[in-house]
C-alpha cells in the first residue's frame, strides 16, 4: 500500500526527514484501513459534503492545499526571511495530513459517500489529530491537523498551522463553500 500511497501523493517524496515520511505513509494506511476504504476508493471521495456533488475529490484537494501551503511558504519566507521561520518538512507533513480523519468521517451508504456514525461524532481534524498521535507525527503536525478548520478558531495556530488553515479555506472556497 505504501507505493500506491506516494504515487497518489507524490510530495510525500518531497519530505526530507526520512522517519517523518514513513509516519506520513503510516497515517494514511491505517486511515485507509480503519475507514474500511480500498486505495482505488480514494479518488471517488468527494473532499467534503458542504458542497452539493462536489466534483473535487479527497486527493485532489490535499494535493492542492499542500501545494497552496508551500506556495505560500515560500512568499513569507522571501519576504519575511529574518522574522519567521517555517519548518518546510513539518509543513508538507501537515498538508498531505490536515484532511486524512474524513477517511474515517464518511462512510459509502448506498453507492453515495455520507457521514459516518463516528463522523457524526468526530469531526476529521479530531480523528486526524488522533491518528497522527498514535503513530508518532511530531506534536507541530498534530497541531496543524488538529487546528486547520473551524475547531481552531480562536486558539493559538503556528505559523505552520496558520498556513495549512488558509490554504485549505482558499481551496474550500474558490470551489463555492461557504464558511
Amino acid at each position: 500500500m505504501k507505493n500506491e500511497i506516494i504515487s497518489l501523493f507524490p510530495e510525500i517524496d518531497q519530505i526530507k526527514d526520512e522517519d517523518l515520511k514513513k509516519k506520513v505513509i503510516c497515517v494514511w494506511e491505517e486511515a485507509i484501513t480503519q475507514g474500511g476504504w480500498m486505495v482505488k476508493d480514494l479518488d471517488k471521495i468527494p473532499f467534503t459534503l458542504l458542497i452539493p456533488d462536489c466534483k473535487t475529490n479527497l486527493i485532489e484537494h490535499t494535493r492542492a492545499v499542500t501545494h497552496t501551503a508551500m506556495e505560500a511558504a515560500k512568499v513569507i519566507l522571501k519576504f519575511y526571511k529574518e522574522q519567521v521561520t517555517i519548518d518546510l518538512d513539518l509543513l508538507l507533513a501537515g498538508g498531505i495530513l490536515h484532511d486524512v480523519g474524513k477517511l474515517l468521517e464518511y462512510a459509502p451508504v448506498e453507492g453515495k459517500i455520507t457521514k459516518s456514525r463516528r463522523g457524526r461524532l468526530i469531526r476529521h481534524p479530531f480523528s486526524g489529530a488522533s491518528l497522527a498521535y498514535k503513530h508518532g507525527l511530531p506534536d507541530e503536525v498534530i497541531h496543524m491537523i488538529a487546528t486547520h478548520a473551524r475547531e481552531g478558531d480562536g486558539g493559538f495556530r503556528s505559523v505552520e498551522a496558520v498556513i495549512i488553515h488558509y490554504a485549505d479555506y482558499i481551496n474550500f472556497e474558490s470551489l463555492g463553500g461557504k464558511v
